[in-house]
């Protein structure tokens, strides 16, 4: 049985493009010789379409895209989309259809509909009963075929979480006697998930005592990526083919042959490069713009923001902007000139010291009314807030895409200024924690000439020194915050994995006033984190859509 996976890359709602790349895919197919051709979960609409949904016409016009297709296509196909059900809560299932013969033949509605982290599949879609499964003509005779989509397959076994389904669409084709099972899918990335999926497929595969493929969506959508590796697992545990990881891709397999050999694994610093690659290249292009603007102050968050744009864009769609104040040092302007030289971008200085005098100048008559005058945390967020200005002007004038700098660590203490480092379209590197930002420019450094980069992109200084927001003199981050690497460790636990102070406090990363600290900085920053922008999602919990927490709220550990 030869089998056709393709795992393209269309933005969501373009029904044009995703018609296109499905009939190119079956066309190559056909040329290839494969049996049937497989494609992602909702590949028509592209996923998640979450509240698109709910406009009257879009359903329509999937099914309508997907009959046309089915009346075209050369070959069998499993096509993902939207259709309209009746009976149930919902009028929408998130099906498959089975198109053959000039026609729609059949259906299979996802079983499990996932409603954790950043899924809500149940607000919008009916849940299915049943697993679809067909028998398919191929050279060497009738094959039984079945279908299971995504979380049909995963049963919720690739993420930390604890769901308990009543049903087990597995289960449900174990004693049909498959000759193969297919999954459509579009599972976002995570880190490390990628090798849960190959666990949960070799022991799917064992058990349905039959070959399973995989085949996953690739490319960033909103703040989800999707890194694709879509495969063809045998009941062995032997790969019969696979497409690669963050990129397009389409194979024919013999889903019994046993060619492909093993891809290599990525450690997690790569796997987090190509994410945050992948979404700030799909996201500029989505949204319709050509570059990026960011400020560049000569630290570590910032000079690998600016890698980052470059790894993704190329150098001439990156602008960076030095904004110095009287606080910052001729060793940070140093670093970030380094910056600009490294990567070849274009750039700018623009000081603020008008700007924090003038604002000085005009707040002063106002608070001395009842006060002092412009000083302390007041006086550092002006310092902030005129460099977004300057930022988001530069932005409107020249249609550049603000990046924002903020990392994991900062946002979750309140440690960015809102409507200051917050501003921009999209914030890279938001999931990563302080830590993790180091790893990654070290990792960049030593791996750029692979990354297509000329030289180390991250300057050293940069990554040596000691970590400052310089808006005050002789400012520090650790004279305010415990040191990062005990900081990340508590912050990891207790966002990530939602682990209670208690048990964390025994691990002894932080002192009990230090984590008394840290839980209500973590608190009182939550109307922050409900402005923030874009965040890609790289960890199991990531601040934005999939953390819904309250603003205020009255508990205290």
């Amino acid at each position: 049985m030869r089998l056709a996976l393709s795992q393209f890359d269309a933005s969501i709602g373009d029904l044009v493009a995703a018609s296109g790349a499905i009939r190119q895919a079956a066309a190559d197919a056909v040329e290839a010789g494969a049996d049937l051709l497989v494609l992602p979960e909702l590949a028509i609409l592209g996923y998640p379409p979450r509240d698109l949904l709910l406009r009257e016409e879009v359903v329509p016009a999937c099914e309508a895209a997907v009959k046309a297709l089915a009346r075209e296509l050369p070959l069998p196909a499993l096509i993902g989309t939207p259709r309209r059900i009746e009976g149930g809560s919902r009028p929408i299932s998130n099906a498959v259809a089975l198109c053959r013969g000039g026609r729609i033949e059949a259906w299979h509605d996802k079983i499990l509909l996932p409603t954790y982290d950043v899924f809500d599949e149940a607000r919008w879609f009916e849940p299915g009963t049943t697993p679809l499964s067909f028998d398919l003509e191929t050279a060497a005779g009738t094959r039984r075929v079945g279908v299971l989509v995504c979380e049909d397959l995963w049963h919720a076994g690739d993420v930390p979480v604890s769901r308990k389904y009543p049903i087990d669409p597995v289960g449900m084709l174990v004693d049909q006697g498959c000759d193969l099972v297919v999954s459509p899918s579009a599972s976002p990335f995570v880190a490390g998930k990628h090798v849960r999926h190959g666990r949960l497929l070799e022991a799917a595969a064992d058990r349905l005592s039959a070959p399973v493929a995989m085949i996953n969506q690739v490319g960033a959508h909103d703040d989800l990526v999707f890194d694709g590796g879509s495969c063809v697992v045998r009941p062995d545990g032997g790969l019969a083919g696979h497409l690669p990881r963050f990129e397009e891709g389409f194979t024919v397999v013999d889903v019994m042959e046993d060619r492909a050999g093993k891809p290599g694994s990525m450690p997690a610093v790569e796997e987090r490069f190509h994410a945050i690659r992948r979404a700030i290249a799909d996201y500029v292009r989505r949204s319709g713009h050509r570059s990026v603007v960011l400020g560049l102050s000569g630290g570590i968050d910032s000079a690998l923001v600016a890698a980052l744009a470059v790894a993704a864009l190329g150098p001439e769609a990156v602008l960076g902007v030095l904004m110095p104040s009287r606080h910052s040092s001729e060793g940070s302007r140093l670093d970030a000139r380094d910056s600009v030289e490294r990567l070849g971008i274009g750039s700018a200085e623009i000081g603020i010291e008008e700007i924090h005098a003038g604002v000085d100048r005009l707040v002063d008559p106002v608070l001395r009314r009842d006060g002092d005058g412009l000083e302390g945390l007041a006086d550092e967020n002006v310092q902030a807030r005129a460099r977004g200005l300057l930022l988001m002007t530069l932005s409107n004038a020249r249609g550049h895409l603000l990046l924002s700098t903020s990392n994991k660590s900062e946002m979750a203490v309140g440690y960015s200024t809102l409507y200051g480092d917050m501003c921009g379209g999209l914030a890279p590197i938001a999931d990563l924690y302080k830590g993790e930002v180091f790893e990654m420019a070290r990792w960049m450094n030593e791996h750029h000439r692979r990354l297509g980069l000329p030289t180390a992109p991250v300057p050293e200084a940069s990554i040596t020194k000691p970590p400052s927001a310089e808006l005050r003199p002789d400012q520090r981050d650790e004279d305010s915050l415990p040191a990062y690497e005990h900081l990340d460790a508590y912050l990891r636990g207790r966002i990530d994995h939602g682990r209670s102070p208690a048990s964390l406090s025994a691990e002894g990363h932080l002192s009990e006033a230090e984590i008394e600290r840290v839980e209500r900085l973590l608190a009182i920053s939550e109307f922050k984190r409900h402005q923030a922008t874009i965040v890609p999602k790289l960890a199991p919990r990531t601040f934005g859509r999939g953390r819904e927490m309250p603003i205020v709220a009255r508990w205290r550990t």
